[in-house]
């Protein structure tokens, strides 16, 4: 029975002594990557939702009250200017013409007659001058009267696509009704919202008008034609602390309409931006934290402000220098103050291994 203790607790001290060794030995061998910041000029892509507007977009209105007569277009129709849209009953107004013309030949006769009997000293000049008077009124509503029947005919003021018909075939048109709408699409204007901030940033790298900019449109494809700034508005919106950009675009292909929304991609060169790989970094409650070494060995928690973020990076502002050592794997296999073996990686052979691209 003795022999039988004596042989168990052999084996459980050397049990004890190989699972100790083992843990040991494991402990010897897990070592972390780690590297540091690095530091360089590079290029950040900011978004910005952006309305796009016709470079022309007006309402079409009746001029004149009557009954629609005659739609000569459809809806998303193509329209030269000066092409015929709508036609409102002229029957009123061609007889408004007829009567001023009328007029206008009496007025005419009254004139010739009066100016024969003037030459001949029969009647007094301020009585012809009367007579030239009664004519050019007569002829002034002659015009009148012959603008109100142009009215009636409303045309297209430039080449556009024509909007929705509001009123259908045979509708009494009020004076001023809106009848449709219509774009001219050849160049888009793209408005966006800039941050004060950002915009102080924008303004103090000495870039003005004419910045290249993107558009990412709805179904998060890149518009094929690049955007120009033209314009920034001149304040301030005091509600939301946003100044409006003006960008246009050329829309040959007409994929752009009126009213339509996207993104604007803006690219902004960082100088001397300290860079770490997004995967260094943990959150915390909307906070960036990342595990510095310290020269002991052990591992200490970190937070770091990101100043902006690229495809596999963050720029940091503050919280890190160039010379910190930062955990870049196994940041979820270690705790605040727990000592560690690693090995170094230099910045630019991580940088190397990340699918991105920065200048």
């Amino acid at each position: 029975m003795r022999k039988i203790l004596m042989l168990v607790a052999l084996c459980m001290l050397f049990c004890g002594t190989s699972c100790k060794s083992e843990k040991e030995k494991k402990e010897v061998e897990t070592k972390f990557l780690v590297t540091s910041p690095i530091e360089k000029d590079t290029i950040i892509t900011k978004d910005y939702v952006a309305q796009i507007n016709s470079i022309r977009n007006i309402e079409i209105r009746a001029q004149e009250k009557g009954y629609l007569q005659k739609i000569y277009v459809d809806e998303g129709e193509k329209v030269k200017e000066g092409q015929l849209l709508f036609k409102i009953t002229p029957s009123l107004y061609q007889a408004e013409l007829q009567k001023a013309k009328a007029e206008a030949d009496f007025a005419e006769i009254e004139y010739q007659n009066t100016k024969k009997l003037a030459d001949n000293d029969v009647v007094a000049p301020n009585e012809l001058a009367m007579a030239k008077a009664q004519y050019d009124k007569a002829k002034a509503e002659m015009a009148l009267a012959q603008v109100h029947l142009n009215f009636t005919e409303i045309r297209a003021p430039f080449d556009g696509i024509v909007d929705r018909l509001h009123l259908k075939l045979g509708s009494l048109v009020e004076e001023g009704e809106l009848l449709t709408t219509l774009s001219d699409n050849s160049k888009m204007w793209v408005y966006y919202n800039v941050p004060e901030a950002e915009y102080l940033n924008y303004a103090s790298t000495g870039s003005k008008e004419n910045t290249q900019v993107d558009l990412l449109m709805a179904n998060n494809k890149e518009y094929d034609q690049h955007g120009v700034v033209e314009t920034i508005e001149g304040e301030f919106n005091n509600e939301t602390g946003n100044i409006a950009f003006r960008a246009v675009f050329d829309n040959p292909n007409e994929l752009l309409r009126h009213g339509e929304t996207g993104s604007i991609l803006m690219k902004i060169p960082l100088d001397d931006a300290l860079l770490i790989p997004q995967k260094a970094t943990f959150e915390v409650l909307d906070k960036h934290y990342v595990f510095v070494i310290g020269e002991d060995h052990v591992v200490h928690q970190k937070e770091v402000k990101v100043g902006a973020e690229m495809p596999h990076l963050f720029a940091v502002e503050n919280g890190l220098s160039e010379n910190d050592k930062i955990l870049l794997e196994g940041i979820r296999m270690v705790k605040d103050n727990e000592k560690i073996n690693y090995e170094f990686e230099e910045p630019e052979e991580v940088l190397a291994g990340l699918d991105m691209y920065a200048e």
